[in-house]
């Protein structure tokens, strides 16, 4: 799979990890983020990395700014995208399994680099489980396209 890595500088902590733990799972990977701590917008990379998803330039993304709610506000006005902000294990896995979410979004100023490891891992190898859950997922864009 492809996946996209974005991150303000509030995320820049947790990138080295993040790419590392894809690697480790056989991933491709990207980074559309920023390399420095210089102040910028979460919402600018959000969109970069969301916009390869929906290019079909890639297949994920994890985004990760200071708390993770930013990336996943952005992210979420992107149509096609399901994004969860997530900080425990658990979450990740659902977001996977129950809601097929296309993007992970994480928080630096949240989590370590050692729970961020577990979470991305537990992502990656989560598959969406469909069934009742597919009807849920209609649901949403269904709404999305309405609006």
């Amino acid at each position: 799979m492809r996946y996209i890595i974005g991150n303000d500088h509030g995320g820049i902590d947790l990138v080295d990890s993040v790419e590392e733990i894809l690697l480790d799972l056989g991933q491709e990977v990207e980074k559309v983020g920023t390399y420095n701590k210089d102040s910028c917008d979460y919402s600018d990379f959000a969109k970069k990395a969301c916009e390869k998803i929906i290019n079909n330039e890639a297949d994920f993304a994890i985004l990760i700014c200071g708390t993770g709610i930013g990336m996943s506000l952005s992210a979420n006005k992107v149509k096609g995208i399901r994004a969860a902000c997530v900080s425990d294990v658990y979450s990740a896995k659902m977001s996977r399994a129950h809601n097929n979410c296309n993007v992970l979004c994480i928080g630096a100023r949240v989590i370590g680099s050692e729970v961020a490891k577990i979470i991305v891992e537990t992502f990656v190898k989560t598959k969406f489980e469909g069934g009742r859950h597919q009807r849920r997922i209609e649901k949403i864009t269904e709404i999305e396209e309405n609006n």
